[in-house]
């Protein structure tokens, strides 16, 4: 292989021998691993998460498997998996101000209303849902559907987690209310409840239950 400067490439990738001269540039320009485990926690180090890894969560008409939380990538992002039961309705019409979302369909169809938009996508297909924009998302079909949801930047996982626990430790409607409301605010999203119906009538959907109907007010 002919060697190359890595400040002729164009790219400022070296290609060839890492020798001499080219040795001493690299020192400067790309991190060692040590460094990039440290722009997270670097707890654990390099890992594998297995397909049965992760914490996993019911949230009702979705499930999360956490991937990669913020503290592990340097707040870049964080990444879950979501499995989403058929036909099934995940959330009302709603918006985040500071996160942007990808999906990226692992098993199944996931439907999805971005802005005045309706998607339906397959697996292998990859769906962009930008921060400030009214959206929803659902199962299109009758079988099981799976996605991987890279957030950045990360954080936002956290409001799974956090809801998780509202949903099991209410004891009461009005503190369900005062709950999410601070949730909702705190994390800037929200939501237009009132979208359930119309989205179930127009795509043949389900939203189940009653209490995660009502604790996604805000």
């Amino acid at each position: 292989m002919a060697h190359v400067n890595p400040q002729q490439s164009g790219t400022g990738t070296a290609v060839g021998r890492f020798t001499g001269e080219n040795r001493r540039k690299l020192a400067f320009t790309y991190p060692s691993t040590m460094e990039l485990i440290k722009r997270g926690t670097g707890e654990g180090g390099p890992r594998v998460i297995g397909p049965k890894d992760g914490k996993t969560i019911d949230l009702v008409n979705i499930g999360v498997r956490y991937l990669a939380w913020k503290n592990e990538t340097g707040g870049g992002f964080s990444a879950v998996e979501h499995p989403i039961p058929p036909r099934t309705l995940v959330a009302p019409l709603h918006r985040h101000q500071n996160e942007d979302e990808y999906s990226f369909v692992l098993e199944g169809s996931m439907g999805a209303q971005l802005g005045e938009d309706v998607v339906v996508a397959h697996v292998g297909d990859f769906v962009f849902k930008p921060r400030q924009q009214w959206h929803s998302f659902w199962n299109a079909g009758d079988t099981p559907c799976r996605i991987l949801e890279i957030i950045s930047p990360g954080g936002f996982e956290r409001f799974f987690d956090e809801y998780h626990t509202a949903l099991n430790d209410a004891e009461s409607k009005e503190r369900d209310v005062a709950a999410m409301t601070e949730l909702n605010e705190r994390y800037e999203i929200e939501f237009k409840p009132e979208s359930v119906d119309e989205l179930c009538k127009r795509h043949g959907l389900s939203h189940k239950g009653e209490m995660a109907d009502f604790a996604l007010t805000g």
